[in-house]
């Protein structure tokens, strides 16, 4: 069996931390590859590897003195070598890598946390480092060329039994370092599973999974043990975000599973991510999740479903203003356009003013804070009344419903709501499918 196993920045933010990710490794033989971040933060007040990267980098463009940013550098990664009495010469090759600093790009700069966090990772578990630069290879479109990427890590799986990896950064053709966005480790991860033909992919952080839903807003939510690849992609757009959401695509076509743990507690379940499984859910929702700030336009024009084109002319004029759709409710003569509100917070009375003008609609309105909520779950499709239990539950709590959209796939119901009913409106569908249907199952 072969799992590969991602650490990320929390996981290896100092020298304890390293010692946790040794105690993980060796205690499944079957984890032979392992891939780090850079090291996070070892608290709320402090600093993420990367982020003092990027500050560095702005130093440099911008001619400012950058020694005092580059000495915090240094000196996590050295205290980490100290505590854990390594070998690693990491000091000179840290000041080389300084002393050079003009000659890097940006991505180079940047991706120097993971290539150092691996190489004393590496030494600590006594595995082979191998270097993403020249393994994961980019098209110039920025996608990856996951044949080339899969012969160079098969070549390297053959060549050592264990090795560690930096996340974040593979190159292009010609051989220049390229980043991931931010959280781009995860992503790593999903490669080498998918390249490596591995049996699971573990994602190491510092929670332990996926709840059903927001901590914050409802007290001690139950743990989503299992969730399938798509039911993941609609809460994490939602807003409940553990794993970075392109990570799913490299394994999904392959059903390799996803497993999140805890690195500070690594005897706790955690959570399963994988398309076609026979675990059933207990419940009928999977979990909710939810975001605010939103706003809806509303267009109503007489006999428009018989003017052909129409809401494509208002959808393009949005995208002229580079504002992407939510949802499209619609009725035969009205239809309304839910968007982002920080994506029309400059614009909005333009593109009001443009729908106006071309699409002459006889009545046109907008409605401000507006919170959407996705009720999620692959189980919906089979389970009847679940729609109608929704509405009944928010109906008792005098909870107005501004609108609805369904998914296609049926595994997604989302509605909006006032701002201010967002976070009753969470618990209220939390209740009625958790909370009351296990006690129904007790009983």
């Amino acid at each position: 069996m072969i799992k590969i196993t991602k650490f990320g920045g929390s996981s290896v933010a100092n020298a304890k931390q390293f010692q946790k990710v040794k105690q993980i490794v060796e205690a499944d033989p079957s984890r032979r590859y392992v891939v780090v971040s850079a090291p996070g933060k070892r608290n709320s007040s402090d600093n993420k590897i990367t982020d003092l990267l990027y500050l560095l980098d702005a130093h440099r463009q911008y001619h400012v003195d950058a020694s005092n940013v580059y000495r915090l550098i240094r000196q996590r990664f050295v205290d980490i070598k100290t505590e854990l009495g390594l070998k690693q010469p990491i000091e000179k090759e840290l000041d080389t890598f300084y002393t050079h600093l003009n000659q890097y790009t940006q991505a180079e700069i940047v991706s120097r946390g993971e290539y150092f966090c691996a190489k004393l990772m590496a030494e600590y578990l006594g595995y082979q480092f191998v270097d993403a630069k020249g393994i994961i290879r980019f098209h110039l479109d920025k996608t990856i060329d996951m044949e080339a990427t899969a012969k160079k890590l098969q070549a390297k799986m053959a060549q050592y039994d264990n090795f560690v990896f930096p996340g974040f950064y593979g190159s292009t053709s010609n051989n220049q370092i390229q980043v991931f966005s931010r959280g781009g480790g995860d992503i790593t991860g999903s490669i080498l599973a998918r390249c490596l033909n591995a049996d699971m992919y573990e994602n190491w952080t510092d929670v332990s999974g996926f709840l059903m839903a927001d901590p914050k807003i409802v007290d001690h939510p139950k743990q989503i043990t299992h969730i399938t690849y798509s039911e993941l992609r609609e809460l994490s757009y939602m807003g409940a975000s553990v794993l970075h959401e392109e990570a799913i695509f490299p394994v999904k076509e392959v059903n390799i599973p996803i497993h999140i743990l805890n690195t500070n507690h690594p005897e706790e379940q955690g959570t399963i991510i994988q398309e076609r499984t026979a675990i059933k859910n207990p419940y009928a929702i999977t979990g909710i999740a939810g975001k605010e700030g939103f706003v809806s336009i509303y267009v109503y024009k007489k006999h428009m479903s018989s003017e052909v084109g129409y809401i494509r002319k208002l959808l393009s004029i949005l995208e002229m203003y580079n504002v992407s759709v939510e949802h499209i409710p619609s009725g035969i003569d009205s239809f309304s356009v839910v968007v982002n509100k920080s994506d029309v917070q400059e614009s909005l009375y333009e593109i009001l003013a443009r729908i106006k003008n071309e699409l002459k609609p006889d009545e046109i309105h907008t409605e401000e804070n507006l919170a959407l909520i996705s009720t999620v779950g692959k189980s919906m499709s089979d389970s009847p009344g679940v729609a109608g239990k929704l509405f009944k539950a928010l109906g008792d709590k005098n909870i107005n419903i501004r609108m609805i959209a369904q998914s296609s796939d049926e595994i997604n119901i989302t509605i909006a709501v006032k701002k201010e009913d967002f976070q009753e409106t969470i618990r209220t569908i939390y209740e009625a499918f958790v909370t009351k249907e296990g006690k129904e199952c007790r009983n």
